[in-house]
């Protein structure tokens, strides 16, 4: 029989009387009568105006508050910042519950149409550009102008960024002044918010104004980002004093009109436009306590000082009146919602910003341990129906909480047995926690799964269990809004699949895609898909509606063009492809087919026997989904004997050296690194694909003069949920078949085939043997070829990093063409019998320098094609 330990997260709960007001929010205002439902139907806080498709069985003009648990904290009693719950298994639930909530879970509500609030800062961005009307330094940075109408001075306070820390209960959107325009039907007057990026990168774009309710429901806010533009239309008569959250958006470094946001007093209503500050980036956190700073991005704060950043009033953050950050950032988090809420249809009785928020959900991860080591601890969920004789403010009914959560459970259940397995189904809590307690909306908190438990914590790791996870929750959010509004829902497709381009002209472009099934949704099938383009180093613009799985496209010659693909239905729009790329070089006969092999995804290594039991970063860190800052640190106790204590010395317990790092992981976007190579010979036409499109038969290899193949960190490691391989049986015929001219590059293109069919594979088609593995974090230097580069070999927050390379000895009449700084082969070229391969054990796109890239590549399309 399984004997497990279990512990609730816990630091939600707070036993009171259920009865009677419990503070100023107003969270147990009577209200008698209970109402079968309350819909918003008015216009939407924020929307974007540049989506091509029309989503209209999603979460359309749904307001949502989604948040992950916890965050750095001040313990006053030990005059510290410190996390809330104890780093284990090389990350603690302050730090992991946001690598679910984050990447993929308001991702997929936004892409599904709602509008999400969250009450800690979103952006994974250190840096921070603040362009303010009352900066000391106005120009270039703000500019009004002024054409028809004129902005002047609104008379409401507004925000100001004076102080570089500020003290406990300072409120910066009192600090400054605002702006107002009237409207006008043609624009006739502007604001252009310009900053001075320090580096290339993504940002989330914050806007901040007055709201009144004669201001109009539609002020124009335009996002240059990369030379492309994004408009978006927010509703002023609602959530003003604080930032408003338009998107995330690459920009380039430096100040151009090219990356900036335009406010302008076009609207179809007559009113008001008014205007203040425009954030770029979530920054480090800049609250101080006892004259302490965290010293960390902002990102990874609790609520509490969100708070205080976004305007909100000190009761909403201040509610033990400063003397326990801990137990204020608990009701920080509910409280921000309520105070967003106030005034609106679902909580009529508070005073608040009017923002219609309908629900509320704090995800979280729990504690326990199975104490066979192997059995998963799994899923709770968590509600609160009996404060307030069982009716919210609005009166409806608190039972819907209890609803939402069994939705939540159940649908986690069949999602992850249905991908993965037997997952283990806890119970619904009723019980009495501030975050279902204090929300005056639909409320519940998950428990994911226990991050005291291994055998969890393997799935949990792993990102493609975190997408899972989140498209599971977004699931049972759109079921609970369709029934709450008796609507028709229909789920949003999976990522098209095997997309692929190639010359059905000579300047035209045929590419095409195939539709991801999802085997438990049979709503989930896209009826168009969108279509994204970037040409010559300027950003994605937002999408043509394609109907069908393939799209022609005429290209301009000589230029840069990048693709990925969506697929989109009336309940919104899938994530986006892998990118792919293509050029077209009028001159030239010669055509270069580019194949991304890279798709895996994982957790760190698995440690897993008799004795000891972990994940070992420095043996692999894995591969993010993009990027993480998921990590505390490596992993110290690995003893099973340990299991079940907390701090040092128990089972998991971990370091704090990656605590607020950034990690780049697998981006999907390196075939344009590699064209961009190509493109210095000034020579090739080029298209692209992704090696499942070979697999499956869908691109006809021998129509290439040669084939650049993109391996990166791609292996079968033996612990990921997802099977990922190199040289998959498939691959291996389609490259042996082609016998034609060949470039590959990879971490593991030897390690990662150790049968004996997989050994000939490496001898007969790419001439080489593997002869071991050698650790590039010792010396990153490349030698070779009349030259010498570093590669990136530490985990950092510009490229994913390739801490090993695989020893690669020709075989003859091959030769080595690189070599490590001991002279281990890293690198083997052929040229025999018409055929030539050029083999690299390291990724080709690992390469520090893109300078050098260029370089490498020119010289190896000379031998190619000497």
């Amino acid at each position: 029989m399984l004997c497990v330990a279990i512990a609730s997260c816990g630091t939600h709960r707070k036993m009171t009387s259920s009865k009677g007001k419990e503070d100023k929010t107003g969270v147990y205002d009577k209200k008698k009568e209970i109402k079968e439902d309350i819909e918003y139907k008015g216009i939407p806080w924020v929307y974007n105006g540049s989506r091509p498709i029309s989503i209209t069985k999603g979460l359309q003009n749904r307001h949502l508050s989604i948040y992950a648990s916890h965050g750095r904290y001040f313990n006053k009693n030990k005059n510290r910042w410190e996390w809330q719950r104890p780093n284990l298994f090389c990350t603690n639930e302050d730090l992991y519950t946001q690598t679910i909530v984050v990447p993929y879970l308001i991702p997929m509500l936004e892409k599904a149409g709602a509008i999400v609030f969250t009450p800690r800062e979103r952006d994974w961005q250190k840096n921070e550009i603040i362009i303010d009307n009352d900066n000391k330094t106005l120009l270039p940075y703000y500019t009004e102008i002024n054409i028809k109408q004129e902005w002047k001075d609104a008379g409401i306070k507004g925000f100001a960024n004076t102080e570089k820390y500020y003290d406990d209960g300072e409120n910066p959107f009192e600090m400054g002044t605002t702006r107002a325009a009237k409207s006008s039907a043609v624009k006739g007057c502007e604001i252009s918010y310009q900053p001075n990026f320090p580096e290339k990168g993504q940002y989330a774009v914050y806007v901040s104004y007055p709201a009144h309710k004669k201001n109009v429901p539609d002020a124009q806010y335009i996002v240059y980002h990369q030379g492309r533009k994004t408009v978006f239309y927010v509703n002023q008569q609602m959530g003003g004093g604080t930032w408003v959250y338009l998107g995330t958006f690459d920009f380039d470094s430096g100040c151009n009109s090219g990356n900036r946001v335009v406010l302008t007093n076009e609207s179809s209503y007559s009113g008001f436009v008014t205007a203040d500050a425009v954030r770029f980036g979530g920054g480090m956190g800049n609250i101080k306590r006892k004259n302490t700073i965290s010293g960390l991005p902002r990102c990874l704060e609790g609520a509490r000082y969100y708070a205080q950043w976004a305007g909100a009033p000190d009761s909403v953050y201040r509610s033990k009146n400063g003397t326990d950050d801990y137990k204020e950032d608990i009701y920080s988090r509910p409280f921000m919602a309520n105070w967003l809420a106030g005034g609106s249809c679902f909580a009529p009785t508070l005073n608040g910003l009017n923002v219609p928020i309908e629900m509320s959900l704090a995800v979280h991860s729990d504690a326990g341990v199975a104490k066979d080591y192997a059995s998963i601890i799994g899923t709770l969920s968590i509600c609160t129906t009996f404060p307030n004789d069982g009716v919210f403010g609005s009166g409806l009914s608190r039972l819907k909480s209890k609803i939402f959560a069994n939705k939540l459970l159940e649908g986690v259940n069949k999602d992850i047995n249905a991908q993965y397995g037997k997952w283990t189904k806890r119970e619904v809590y009723d019980k009495n926690y501030a975050e279902t307690r204090c929300p005056q909306m639909t409320s519940a908190i998950l428990e994911t799964l226990s991050h005291q438990n291994f055998p969890d914590m393997i799935y949990g790791q792993d990102p493609n269990f975190r997408f899972t996870l989140a498209r599971s929750i977004y699931k049972s959010i759109l079921r609970m809004s369709s029934e709450m509004h008796k609507k028709p829902y229909v789920v949003t497709p999976l990522t098209p699949v095997n997309v692929r381009a190639e010359f059905c002209a000579n300047d035209t472009l045929l590419i095409k895609w195939d539709a991801q099934t999802d085997k438990s949704e049979p709503s989930a099938v896209p009826d168009s898909y969108i279509l994204y383009t970037s040409v010559d180093g300027s950003g994605f613009d937002n999408g043509i509606k394609v109907n069908g799985p393939a799209c022609k496209v005429k290209l301009m010659p000589d230029m840069l063009y990048n693709f990925k693909v969506s697929a989109a239905n009336a309940g919104g729009e899938s994530f986006q492809s892998e990118v792919i790329s293509a050029v077209y070089h009028s001159k030239t006969a010669k055509n270069i087919l580019i194949i991304n092999g890279f798709q895996r995804l994982a957790a760190p290594a698995v440690i897993n026997n008799d004795s000891i039991q972990g994940f070992d970063l420095n043996k692999d860190m894995g591969v993010a989904d993009g990027k993480t800052l998921g990590f505390c640190g490596s992993q110290i106790c690995f003893d099973k004997t340990k299991l079940g204590i907390e701090g040092p010395g128990g089972l998991g317990y971990s370091g704090s050296e990656l605590e607020g790092v950034i990690i780049k992981g697998n981006e999907f976007n390196y075939i344009p690194e590699h064209a961009k190579a190509i493109m210095a010979s000034d020579k090739y036409n080029i298209v692209s694909c992704s090696k499942s499109a070979v697999e499956n038969d869908k691109v006809v290899l021998n129509k290439y003069n040669c084939i650049d193949v993109i391996l990166g960190l791609e292996k079968d490691d033996g612990y990921s949920l997802n099977y990922y391989k190199t040289f998959s049986s498939s691959f291996q015929k389609q490259l042996a078949d082609y016998k034609g001219n060949l470039i590959v590059s990879g971490a593991y293109i030897g390690s990662d085939m150790k049968s004996g069919k997989e050994q000939k594979f490496l001898n007969d088609v790419l001439h080489v043997t593997y002869n071991g593995t050698v650790d590039m974090r010792a010396n990153n230097k490349i030698e070779g070829m009349n030259t010498s580069f570093d590669i990136y070999s530490y985990n950092n927050d510009v490229h994913y990093a390739s801490s090993y390379a695989d020893i690669l000895s020709p075989v003859s009449p091959a030769f080595c063409a690189l070599t490590d700084v001991t002279g281990n082969s890293l690198c083997v070229a052929y040229d025999e019998n018409g055929c030539r391969t050029f083999t690299m054990g390291f990724p080709f796109e690992c390469i520090k320098s893109e300078k050098k890239r260029a370089v490498i590549m020119t010289g190896i399309l000379n031998f190619i094609f000497k």
